[in-house]
């Protein structure tokens, strides 16, 4: 008995979690919010190759047309929330930028926890709430990160950290499309300057950071010696930043990368790394204990030294006494209180850069609270710009108008040869009268006639109404058609050839109606495709534009927009293919019909010479 009950406890328990399974499986951070998407880490050595868990570490979050729906979100970026791995822990986050016109958006999302050499760690982003309000949290930097300069295209020289330290810049413009958003211009006379304040001092036994993304001009040339151009000597500064008991200076001569720690001892280090001039580069100096350099994450350089205690103002893009400028971009500035570790400069250059390799997007379609599969189709559709559908909706009407001529210039050419095969064969049993089958023309048009009309007197032959035509002229001349009810009159040679002639009037006038409104589909055969390429052209331009402004260049950035851009040329096809298809046929009956008129003519002519020639 006790056996049954325990069996029967069993069941009861297995049931309910098997009922409860899918509940736990669909549990989500917020119902609110339709959509979301899971951004996975990858610090094993096919990702960013980080060994060591890290805290706190601030990652750039890419978005374009390859891996967010921007039409699902709210214009401003305003729904957007971001969930840890556990689904229940909300992140901080910045939005730097966010484009949907462009359909391209900048976001620093702040990982409390990074697990080195793991796959396994990832996180969720939201969105899909239009009733959700801005929550753009810039306090994702903790207190050691003393500054933090984005150059965002809407804020340019502010500070994004906690402190807003106040900023001045002398000649420094803003530059779009560099390696995350826009970047801070140098031309050789310009700096910017962070005021030195208690709050962002730096104490000797702390040590001090310096991060940047930099791009360095081309030398220019001085002159040549023995057929060899001579460069500039370059000495320009990165960062500068003095105190009490010394100063430290970070800049490149032409032995490549130097740091030189001003103190009483002080200390050079040169990497002999060579920042090549025109290409992106992440740069980092630590000093402690000693003072290493890292050029794209890796070490280059260190040696031992003693840290000074730092509390003038810091000076970007020249010496604190304003000379050794520097000619260049920078961006992504960030300067820190305390020596961060190889791995966390490691993980902030693979997780910025061109070639970031720390963060992917899950695959598949986007979880949302009506989850259905789309279509690659609709993918394509989903992500075409503003510039593409303006191009698609021409080219609709185009193919509206095509269509409209294909159908109303078939009935017409349907019913006209209908029409002049009823008169042609009526107009050979004629025997006495050549005249007997005219008729009051309407006045009514021919398409209306073609829909409405009553077809048993001809009305939409134009052979007939050549005919109508001659037989008129016919009258004219002697008041009835019947050759038994003139007294002996006949038409000279000249009479007949002036009805010739009008007859040949009547026949050319068909035909241009006939070919009326034939150049609309000529127009969509040939400005179809053209339309759609010029649609093409832009989209990729824009599509390329996009990737450099965000600096994500991969397949899955690239891919969407091409794929989107082609969309405009398959619409322009789209266009010219039934409309040359329509133009052909409609062409061929034309030409049948005209050929008709022309053959009417002569036996018509060869009719009236029969009967009313002398």
């Amino acid at each position: 008995m006790k056996l049954n009950i325990l069996i029967k406890k069993r069941i009861i328990s297995c049931l309910a979690i098997a009922l409860l399974l899918p509940t736990l499986a669909q549990a989500k951070w917020s119902n609110d919010w339709a959509s979301r998407t899971q951004v996975k880490l990858d610090t094993t050595q096919t990702g960013a190759d980080i060994k060591q868990s890290l805290d706190q570490v601030p990652v750039l979050v890419r978005l374009h047309t390859g891996n967010f729906p921007f039409a699902n979100a709210k214009v401003d970026g305003s729904d957007i929330r971001f969930v840890a791995g556990d689904d229940k822990t909300p992140l901080k986050f910045h939005i730097e930028k966010f484009d949907p016109l462009n359909e391209l958006a900048l976001i620093w999302v702040n990982l409390p926890k990074v697990a080195g050499a793991s796959k396994a760690d990832s996180f969720w982003m939201y969105y899909g709430n239009e009733k959700a309000t801005v929550s753009d949290d810039k306090g994702i930097y903790d207190v050691n990160q003393l500054a933090v300069l984005h150059f965002e295209d809407k804020n340019g020289f502010k500070d994004a950290t906690a402190y807003g330290n106040p900023i001045t810049s002398q000649g420094v413009t803003m530059q779009s499309g560099s390696v995350i958003g826009s970047s801070a211009s140098f031309n050789g006379k310009s700096k910017i300057v962070i005021t030195g304040t208690p709050a962002n001092s730096i104490s000797a036994d702390k040590g001090f950071t310096f991060m940047t993304w930099v791009k360095v001009n081309a030398p220019k040339e001085v002159g040549s010696k023995a057929g060899v151009k001579e460069e500039a000597a370059k000495d320009e500064v990165l960062f500068s930043r003095q105190g009490s008991a010394g100063g430290i200076e970070i800049g490149m001569d032409a032995s490549g990368l130097y740091v030189s720690l001003k103190s009483a001892k002080p200390v050079e280090v040169k990497s002999n790394v060579l920042i090549a001039p025109g290409v992106w580069h992440h740069i980092a100096v630590t000093v402690s204990n000693a003072v290493t350099i890292y050029v794209d994450g890796k070490q280059v350089a260190s040696e031992p030294a003693a840290m000074v205690a730092l509390d003038g103002d810091m000076v970007m893009g020249a010496t604190a006494s304003g000379e050794h400028f520097f000619q260049g971009e920078l961006d992504e500035v960030q300067i820190l209180n305390g020596a961060r570790s190889a791995e966390w400069i490691k993980a902030e250059a693979l997780s910025q850069g061109q070639d970031a390799k720390m963060i992917s997007f899950a695959e598949g379609e986007e979880e949302g609270a009506e989850t259905e599969s789309a279509s690659y189709f609709g993918t394509i559709l989903h992500s075409v710009t503003l510039d593409g559908w303006v191009v698609i909706g021409i080219l609709m009407v185009m193919a509206v108008i095509s269509w409209i001529v294909m159908i109303g210039k078939g009935m017409i050419i349907n019913r006209m040869s209908a029409d002049n095969a009823k008169f042609t064969d009526s107009f050979k049993k004629l025997a006495r009268d050549p005249g007997a089958l005219d008729v009051d023309e309407s006045n009514k048009s021919e398409f209306s006639h073609s829909l409405f009309g009553s077809h048993g007197d001809f009305k939409n032959s134009p052979i007939f109404r050549i005919y109508h035509v001659g037989v008129q002229e016919i009258k004219n001349r002697f008041g009835s058609t019947d050759p038994a009810k003139l007294h002996g009159e006949t038409l000279s040679p000249q009479a007949i050839d002036a009805i010739r002639a009008s007859l040949d009037a009547t026949l050319i006038r068909e035909n241009q109606r006939l070919n009326s409104k034939m150049v609309l589909l000529t127009i969509a055969i040939s400005g179809g495709p053209f339309l759609g390429l010029l649609g093409t052209v832009v989209g990729v331009m824009i599509t390329f534009a996009a990737i450099a402004a965000s600096g994500d260049v991969n397949v899955n950035a690239i891919a969407p927009g091409i794929a989107a851009a082609l969309v405009a040329t398959v619409a322009g096809l789209g266009v010219a293919i039934p409309a040359l298809f329509g133009y052909n046929y409609l062409g061929s009956q034309i030409k049948d019909i005209t050929a008709d008129m022309h053959v009417f003519v002569d036996e018509f002519i060869s009719k009236v010479a029969e009967h009313y020639h002398a």
